[in-house]
This record gives C-alpha cells, structure tokens and sequence, in this order.
C-alpha cells in the first residue's frame, strides 16, 4: 500500500506515524509546502518573547526522524490538484518550480488553514506580517528586535492576537489592538472578557473595539508608517494581521470531495470523507461536537493531533470513532490566565437549547492562607435536566485546571448537581473545602 499524506504538521503526522506503526511494509510519503515538520506553532508568540530562546524546541520530530522510521518527508513541496478518479496527485517543488504526478493508494488530507488576508489598500508595504508559521515566527522576531520598531499594530482580537500582545509588550513595545467587533475573543461570553480588557489596557495595551481597519499608508522605503480606520489614523512601525483562518482547501474544489460552506473538508467520526480511500483531519476539516452532536469547525491542534492519530488507525484498516471535541481552549493574558469548554452561552441560544446559565466570584483557595486569588466562573446548563453543557473560567491562578477539571464532567454527561458533590481535594494551600466549582455547580438554578 502507499499512502501519501498532504501537510506535514500536526494531523498528518500524527496520521503517518500511527499508520507506520499499524504498517510495517507501507510506503508513506508527506509532502508539506513549509520548511520544518510537526512544530507547535502555538508556541510561537512566546519564542517571539523570549521566553524561549530556541525555535528548535518547538520541533517535536525532524525530516530526519520521520526518515528513519520509514515516512519520506518532502518540504517545500506543495499539492496543486487532487485527481480522485485516478488517485493521482499533481505536486510542485517549490524551490525548483517543477511540477510532477504522483499516485496513491490512500489519501490523507491535514493541509490546515489559510489567513484570512483582506486586499487593504497598502497591504503590499513591509512590516505588514501575519503569524503562522515557524517561518513567520522566525521573521517577525528578526524584525521585533530592531531598536527602530517601537509601536505595533495588532489587528484582530483574536487567541494570536492577544497572544501577541502581551509578547511584544512584554518586549517594550507600544501596542494598539484594532478590532472590528465590540469585544475581543469571541468565544468566550461577555462576562470573561470584560475581565480580559482590563488585563490589556492595565498592562498598557491600547484597546480599539468596534474599530475597522481601512488602510495602510508607508514612507519613502516603503515601510508602513500608519494605519488608517474609520475613527482616526496611528503612527505604527510594524502591523500584525490577525484576523482568523479559513480551511486552506481551495486546491480541492472540482475534486467531489464534500466541503462545508467555509471550506472545511466534511468528515465522518472515522475522518473518512465522502471520496473512497481519502481521509482528512486537522484545521482543514470539520469536526464531530460531543455536546452539539453534528459536526463543527475548530481548528485547535488538541483535535488535529487526536483526529490525525485517528485517522491514521483508519486508514490501516481499522473503524474508531471519535468520541468528539468540546472546543476546549486556553489563554494566558499577563497575569490572568482563562479557559473554556464545551458550549458557550451563545451557542446554546443559537442551538435554541433551553438552558440557565451562572456567574460566580470565588477564590482559588481560602483567604486565611496567603496569596489567594479571585476565580470567575461561568455555567451554562441544560435548564430542565441541569445537565453541564459549557464552562468558562478566568483567574490569576488555578483557573484552566479547574476548566479541564469541568471538560471531563461535560465529556461525561454529568448535571451540576452531581458535580458539585464530586469529592475534590482540600487543604487550604490548594483550595477550600468546598471548591470554587463546587460553589458554581451548587449555585445553579
């Protein structure tokens, strides 16, 4: 059997490797259009700090450790045409431009996202930068570095966004946030980034909501000196667009296969798609919700690495499913750090679900023990049954734990009644003995 795997980050090696595992004698090749395989590219914001001074670990295995356990990995190598009726793919190399066919017996499909890149007057001028990949990283921080770069521009209130921040705020930069909407992080409710945006502008952040970006205006060397919007014009240095992704599948369009209305690849539970023999996984495709029940788009790597696994299994010959993502996500924001799972209470309300939600203020361990700090915490439940269908927290300290803590009740199908009984530690270092999701749970109604 040969299979051949399109990306070569975190689905599709996370597929090639547990397909080798499964398969001793098959040929796998990836190709991959980026310079490095399998990195965490959420990492990147805080290489861009400092806080980790080497690209290199980011890296979770090299070309040359693919290599040596059988999967040939092909960087700087882009597919341009999937031909399924001939199980033919048209690859190019891009750093010779040559263009040749290759065939396979299985398909897998990880090529993850594209920015979302609006055709903003200017946006040809330098030190106008997106963050996406390792190659990104390592350019923006060669430009970061220089002296000259003082005030930056972020566009997007995004996960990178805020991210990056706080990275290069962190590195004595004046930073201005511009975005569209009228809050930031939109998948958290209200409630939680109300408490983030007091984080940012008390960190020194300039915050722009409800702002739109409409072009870019540079100097002599055709560097970008100023952004304009439809409120006023900022001198800048350096612009960060962050203004989200999108499924990185138009090369696929005339294929058959089935993509959704955004262009994610549709999927079943098995990462099958509705072509023989091709399977997908990772930011390009959609994903099974446990809570909603049908498919979603999330792109995090948490579901491309198990999905891709998955996938993996699958194509040698086996039929798992998977058990379905609850959209679970972090964020660190200088001296607050805020998690979430499952439903967020605008989702249950677009879902048209009955539900009660609640909003509480505890503490992450009891006062009489130094260094206590304040936890939000909020519930959405199914009203009649009072099922767990969401939780968002946000705190200084202790607050995603006790997200992944609310992640394995919702997984578990369980009502806040029976979760505000679950017998959690206590001693007063770590938390009090009725914990703060104790207090959450028992305080719905």
């Amino acid at each position: 059997m040969k299979l051949l795997v399109i990306g070569g980050v975190a689905a599709g090696m996370s597929a090639a490797s547990k397909f080798r595992r499964l398969n001793k004698e098959a040929e796998i090749i990836v190709y991959e259009r980026g310079a490095f395989t399998t990195y965490g590219a959420c990492g990147l914001p805080y290489y861009i700090s400092n806080e980790n001074d080497d690209h290199q670990k980011m890296i979770a295995r090299s070309k040359e450790q693919f290599d040596e356990v059988g999967i040939q990995v092909k960087l700087r190598h882009e597919v341009v045409k999937v031909d399924p009726a001939k199980k033919q793919l048209m690859v190019r190399d891009l750093e010779t431009s040559q263009v040749f066919l290759e065939s396979y017996d299985r398909l897998m499909i990880s090529v993850g996202t594209a920015p979302i890149v609006p055709d903003f007057p200017g946006i040809e001028l330098e030190r106008i930068h997106l963050l996406k990949t390792m190659q990104n990283g390592l350019k923006i921080k060669g430009i970061i570095e220089k002296p000259e770069v003082q005030n930056v521009t972020i566009v997007g209130g995004g996960y990178i966004g805020i991210e990056m921040a706080e990275a290069l705020t962190t590195q004595g930069k004046e930073v201005r946030i511009i975005e569209m909407e009228d809050r930031i992080l939109r998948p958290f409710d209200r409630e939680l980034t109300e408490k983030a945006e007091k984080e940012l502008i008390d960190h020194g952040v300039s915050l722009h909501l409800d702002e739109r970006l409409e072009r870019f205006e540079g100097d002599s060397l055709g560097n970008v000196r100023s952004v304009m919007t439809n409120r006023g014009s900022y001198e800048t240095d350096f612009v960060l667009l962050s203004l989200g992704v999108r499924p990185a599948t138009s090369f696929l369009k005339g294929t058959g296969i089935q993509l959704a209305k955004n262009g994610a690849i549709v999927v079943d539970r098995e990462m099958r798609t509705n072509v023989e023999d091709i399977f997908a996984a990772g930011d390009c495709a959609e994903v099974y919700h446990k809570v909603k029940e049908e498919n979603d788009y999330i792109p995090l790597g948490t579901n491309a690495n198990k999905c891709g696994r998955l996938a993996g299994a699958n194509i040698a010959g086996s039929h798992e499913k998977y058990v379905g993502t609850l959209g679970s996500a972090a964020i660190k924001i200088f001296n607050l750090e805020m998690g979430r799972t499952g439903l967020s209470e605008q989702e249950a309300k677009a879902l048209a679900i009955d539900y009660t939600t609640v909003f509480v203020e505890s503490m992450d361990h009891p006062g009489y023990y130094p260094n206590a700090t304040q936890l939000w915490i909020k519930l959405i439940c199914e009203k009649r049954s009072r099922r767990l269908l969401g939780a968002q927290v946000v705190g200084e300290k202790g607050a995603v734990l006790r997200v992944d803590a609310f992640a394995v009740a919702i997984h578990a199908k369980m009502t806040a009644d029976q979760f505000g009984m679950v017998d959690f530690c206590y001693a007063p270092p770590f938390a009090g003995v009725w914990d703060a999701m104790h207090i959450a749970s028992n305080a719905v109604k």
